[in-house]
């Protein structure tokens, strides 16, 4: 829900139809409506992007332009901080000394970010953070979908597909990361209270593909009976697991009864395909293009003078108050399985098109 504090903001996301529910009087919601001149309106905008090694961040950064035209917005050139704290660190002051009036990032390690988040906010420049929620510090939106339910239906998804019983290896994301910590946190929890004669082999990887696929030698090694395997980033963890199936003969189709199943989490074309041809099983697909759309559409909200309050949207998510004066836009996260995957409304059916 939002309390509208400007017009022209209003008026530019009507005619994207981006506009959320504003909030009446006595708590119910209608949707915000305007006309007048067109166009976004607030200064330059800066945008990090997290990093180029994964599919799912990739596919992230070719909505951000598309979304920015339809905003118009004034984006600045985006950076890319290659998961490395210190280079976010650096972008953000590069883009602040050059103009930026807000700042749109995605910080991998949520705990290290804290100090740059506060000299913004003594700054005066309003941060939206995507995918990840900072530990510390004032941000105007974070966009993100919940990830204690990717780590859920995960979880449900392959104790059911396992009959309860079995061996999975989980390549948990960092866990200096809210998205890694909540993830693993939920997926414990789950598999605790619904499947305990699941053995859970928990693999810190750092979102690192080459630390997933070393992890997972070691564990098939030891244990040629794993039957079960939870990807947090299919992005990252995709291709090398694959390669490591494939090379110990132990990428089987789903009818055979030596066949690992596989969960993953992104949503990206590549695990799309990897469904349909039967080498992974299910993905939660992570919402790319609603990141760059919301991630945006947010910056430039609170450049208007736009203010929000925790319900729903119109954009079937909703808004939760996270800690005091933090909010949190969970936008939708389907689990998609062969029955779906065809679906031509998931944005990686979309993204080749």
């Amino acid at each position: 829900m939002r309390t509208t504090t400007a017009g022209r903001v209003a008026i530019a996301l009507a005619a994207a139809g981006l506009v959320l529910a504003a909030c009446s009087d006595d708590g119910g919601s209608t949707s915000t409506d305007g006309s007048g001149d067109d166009g976004g309106g607030g200064g330059p905008i800066a945008l990090d992007l997290p990093r180029s090694d994964s599919d799912f961040w990739n596919s992230y950064a070719s909505y951000v332009p598309q979304f920015a035209d339809e905003l118009g917005i004034d984006l600045m050139e985006p950076t890319n901080s290659q998961n490395d704290v210190a280079a976010l660190v650096a972008n953000v002051q590069a883009v602040t000394s050059q103009g930026a009036e807000a700042v749109v990032m995605a910080p991998q390690d949520t705990g290290a970010i804290a100090s740059t988040i506060e000299q913004l906010n003594n700054d005066g420049i309003p941060v939206v953070t995507v995918d990840t929620r900072p530990d510390e510090g004032d941000v105007f939106m974070v966009v993100r979908a919940d990830n204690r339910a990717y780590g859920e239906q995960a979880c449900q998804f392959l104790g059911e597909q396992l009959g309860g019983t079995g061996k999975v290896v989980e390549f948990q994301g960092s866990l200096s990361s809210v998205n890694g910590r909540d993830r693993s946190e939920a997926f414990a929890e789950c598999m605790a209270a619904n499947f305990p004669d699941i053995e859970v082999f928990e693999e810190p990887t750092e979102w690192e593909g080459a630390a997933a696929a070393a992890a997972l030698q070691t564990r098939l090694t030891q244990h040629p009976d794993i039957n079960g395997i939870y990807m947090q980033a299919g992005g990252v963890f995709l291709a090398p697991t694959l390669q490591v199936l494939r090379d110990q003969g132990k990428l089987l189709p789903p009818d055979d009864p030596n066949h690992i199943v596989i969960v993953s989490n992104d949503g990206i074309p590549q695990e799309y395909e990897a469904i349909r041809e039967g080498h992974i099983d299910a993905t939660v697909s992570q919402p790319a293009d609603l990141y760059a759309q919301y991630a945006l559409f947010y910056a430039q909200a609170a450049l208007e003078g736009e203010t929000f309050e925790p319900g729903p949207t119109d954009h079937d998510s909703t808004i939760v108050e996270v800690r005091p004066g933090v909010l949190e836009d969970q936008l939708p996260a389907p689990l998609v399985t062969i029955d779906n995957v065809d679906d031509p409304e998931l944005w990686g059916n979309q993204i080749n098109q």
